[in-house]
């Protein structure tokens, strides 16, 4: 590995760039630059941003913080973001993080090669889109009615465990409730099915409607907050 000024150098670069013209270290997406990131045959990923080699968990961490990048085959120029992405989530799952239902995953591998298979992206990306709007709004309202009044200072402590609380609620509930392909259109009100709900667990059920009662009683004592200034 070779190094200059402390800078980690890209040891194939003008070996395995020929499928790619004029690599920029930065990209535009709009007003927001993405950074690139190169993948090679040997299957690592070097930042060109940084002059450093990164890993899955790295690219994991720049999502997090709102980092745009993108990712290019070193060889062919060959946009491979998607699939980058696609293996961060499964490594994420591999490791026991299960954020993805599985009804959800096979409703979801159900849509390849099915005449709504286009529509699906756009309904996923306004989904989740909405789902992160909303969480943020209610965790901004809900910090300035426990946190951000004179007085309550003592409850910053409480106010951090509902908010604990509330992420760990967000989890458990699914932002998506679409059918499978060819299969009648639901509701989010719909009762479940009889096979569902007995096979489903008692103690995981009781535990969601216990998160359910306790964010209805925090909205409700958020509204009551609000009324009163």
């Amino acid at each position: 590995m070779n190094r200059e000024d402390g800078i980690t150098l890209d040891p194939y670069r003008g070996s395995q760039d020929q499928g790619m013209t004029e690599t920029k270290t930065k990209t535009k997406r709009g007003d927001q630059e993405r950074v690139v990131i190169k993948k090679y045959a040997n299957r690592r990923l070097y930042n060109t941003a940084t002059s450093s080699y990164v890993t899955l968990d790295n690219l994991s961490d720049m999502v997090r913080q709102n980092i745009d990048f993108i990712v290019y085959d070193a060889k062919t120029g060959d946009d491979i973001t998607r699939g980058v992405l696609a293996q961060i989530i499964f490594e994420e799952e591999s490791r026991g993080q299960n954020l993805l239902p599985i009804q959800f995953l096979r409703q979801l591998i159900s849509f390849y090669g099915d005449s709504m298979q286009n529509l699906l992206p756009t309904y996923l990306e306004m989904s989740l889109d909405g789902f992160a709007k909303q969480q943020e709004r209610f965790r901004s309202q809900f910090s300035q009615a426990f946190g951000g009044a004179p007085g309550l200072g003592y409850f910053d402590e409480q106010v951090a465990q509902n908010l604990a609380m509330f992420d760990r609620a967000m989890r458990m509930f699914s932002p998506f409730s679409f059918a499978a392909p060819g299969a009648a259109p639901t509701t989010g009100t719909a009762e479940p099915a009889a096979s569902a709900a007995t096979s489903a667990p008692p103690a995981d059920s009781d535990q969601v409607n216990e998160l359910r009662q306790q964010i209805e009683a925090m909205k409700a004592q958020i509204d009551q907050l609000a009324t009163r200034k």
